[in-house]
């Protein structure tokens, strides 16, 4: 039986929670550790899930499919779960709001890691329909631009229809809801479904950073390769209120990877921006730069500093380094006690 503190996270069509698959070393004696159990975007087949199996993969986990964002992200904030994962940008449409806007103004959570997966589309639906017998096609709303072109051409009299998730797609395709969905063709098998055409993304590049989430707590260490994320709520709308936040960042060498305002819902023209750096909350420049933040803006929320998945070096510009900010203290601390 399903604990009802995690009946929120199961999808609506009643799949069981399931746990993937055991394979880390074997724990001796008549007791086993519980596995972690991480919440993610359902229902079973999403690229959520995909990133999930990668990022746990050597772990003892148990996986939690929820119907949302919203409801994945909760979990972890009720203790349901130890973790979730959720996707956050996509490199052809970006950001992905829901979960900026959760991390934004929800009860705290921070970032643990991340992982990048490439994401290739797949057409799926009934055994025996033909792309001339589909005239209705469902994903999740950042699919269908994604494969905007091939639509246009393969199958340019089609409706759409929005779903919660691609594997929510998959399932209505697979009920006769929809003639066919676009999902990834792993989903093809977990709802009897049949791959009528393959990669029909117009990117093949195309890449979605996911993040794994938790309660506050302590970052993971510095590892020289890592990324900050934050919010930066405005203290007033003013000329240069926002050079003053990249003021920050810029003269103590910080390089942005990502920054984008998102309304806070207090108002038009009530704005916040979400940012990503590089770099480690215990770096002497970006502790600096937060601080900087904090005295400038409303209220900064700090959402983690975690290792990049691409194992990009962090570039330490001359004048940034830890050594060169406590020699610069030093200095300073000379010269308020009189010493040259």
């Amino acid at each position: 039986m399903v604990p009802t503190r995690w009946a929120h996270c199961l999808p609506a069509i009643g799949l069981p929670v399931t746990g993937l698959p055991v394979t880390g070393l074997p724990v001796t004696g008549i007791m086993r550790a519980m596995p972690d159990r991480y919440a993610y975007l359902g229902p079973e087949g999403t690229f959520t899930e995909a990133a999930l199996r990668e990022f746990a993969s050597g772990l003892d986990v148990e996986a939690i499919p929820c119907a949302t964002i919203q409801a994945t992200l909760e979990a972890v904030r009720t203790a349901a779960v130890e973790r979730g994962i959720v996707p956050i940008e996509n490199s052809v449409e970006g950001a992905v709001t829901a979960t900026l806007d959760e991390l934004a103004t929800g009860t705290d959570l921070v970032i643990r890691a991340e992982i990048l997966l490439p994401v290739a589309f797949a057409l799926l639906a009934r055994p025996g329909i033909e792309i001339a017998d589909i005239t209705t096609v469902g994903g999740h709303p950042q699919a269908q631009p994604q494969c905007r072109r091939w639509l246009a051409e393969h199958l340019p009299g089609a409706v759409w229809r929005q779903a919660s998730s691609n594997a929510e797609a998959a399932r209505q395709a697979a009920d006769g809801e929809i003639d066919a969905a676009l999902a990834g063709a792993f989903a093809a098998d977990t709802y009897g479904l049949a791959v009528v055409a393959r990669d029909v993304q117009d990117r093949a590049d195309a890449v979605t950073r996911f993040v794994v989430v938790s309660r506050p707590g302590p970052p993971p260490a510095v590892t020289g390769a890592d990324r900050t994320s934050l919010v930066a709520f405005l203290a007033e709308d003013h000329p240069g209120a926002l050079m003053e936040i990249l003021t920050e960042f810029a003269v103590r060498g910080i390089n942005l990877t990502r920054i984008e305002s998102r309304p806070t819902g207090d108002g038009l023209g009530k704005y916040c921006f979400s940012i990503d750096c590089e770099g480690h909350v215990d770096d002497a420049r970006v502790g600096e730069a937060m601080m900087g933040l904090r005295r400038v803006c409303a209220q900064v929320r700090f959402l983690g500093s975690y290792p990049r998945h691409d194992g990009g070096r962090t570039q330490v510009r001359q004048g940034t380094s830890d050594a060169e900010f406590a020699q610069a203290a030093a200095w300073l601390a000379r010269l308020r006690y009189g010493r040259v």
